[in-house]
């Protein structure tokens, strides 16, 4: 199939996870201006004007759910796929091993099993249709560098996540189906600012050459650009966005 330059210029059906807050909300709002069919996803149900589906990624049938709604809304064509959510909750090793191990899969759970089980269901929908298809996963600095003592969990989910698009890639390029992941550094969402603050800020920002940390809609522009505008020969690119806080 000749990839299309004029993309950007047709509707796209697009389905973002997340996006109650932070960046998915601001990848939704970036993706909505540009003119594209959009459905959004909460763990629960939002009193504002953003269209989604609640669904909780932490139980078994939640991703078949949002995925199922999700076609019921576009008439059965979902064009792209945008893995968002995830939660980054503390997991201090001094706690009972029940405890430790509940708090690792409930991460695993939400930040990659969901995150598989979607893109799994997608690359089938786009190799029956016979149509391009395309997938970004929004990773992190952590599949790369780590994270801090009490995320292990949470470092471990988002490489996990960096492997699955790689091979996604390099499995599907041939079927027009691409896939991308997007890492960001520290973000100014709600997620970050606890974590920031947690760890003396301005500590941390020193570690950052930039100066300051990325904020939602650059993490969308990003986004927007793999999802409608990306040559395919992109596929299997990990996009870093830290302020040079690290550098592969």
């Amino acid at each position: 199939m000749k990839f299309r330059y004029d993309l950007p210029m047709s509707k796209s059906n697009i389905l973002i996870t997340g996006t109650s807050r932070g960046i998915g909300r601001a990848i939704y709002e970036t993706l909505e201006q540009k003119n594209h069919n959009i459905i959004g996803h909460a763990s629960k149900d939002h009193d504002d004007d953003m269209k989604s589906i609640a669904a909780d990624l932490s139980v078994d049938n939640g991703p078949q759910y949002l995925w199922d709604r999700a076609l019921d809304h576009f008439s059965g064509k979902i064009d792209v796929l945008i893995n968002n959510a995830g939660i980054f909750e503390a997991n201090p090793i001094e706690q009972d091993d029940e405890a430790w191990l509940a708090n690792w899969q409930k991460t695993m759970r939400i930040n990659l099993d969901a995150s598989a089980r979607l893109c799994r269901w997608a690359v089938r929908h786009w190799q029956e249709r016979k149509c391009e298809g395309r997938i970004i996963n929004i990773a992190s600095r952590a599949a790369y560098r780590g994270d801090s003592p009490h995320h292990w969990h949470y470092a471990a989910s988002k490489a996990g996540m960096v492997a699955m698009t790689k091979t996604i890639a390099r499995a599907y390029a041939a079927h027009n189906i691409y896939a991308f992941a997007i890492c960001p550094g520290f973000t100014m969402t709600g997620m970050a600012d606890e974590y920031l603050a947690s760890r003396g800020g301005d500590k941390l920002l020193a570690d950052i050459p930039l100066g300051k940390v990325a904020q939602p809609n650059e993490i969308a522009e990003i986004t927007a650009f793999c999802a409608l505008q990306a040559p395919p020969s992109m596929t299997g690119a990990i996009l870093d966005a830290n302020g040079a806080s690290y550098v592969r």
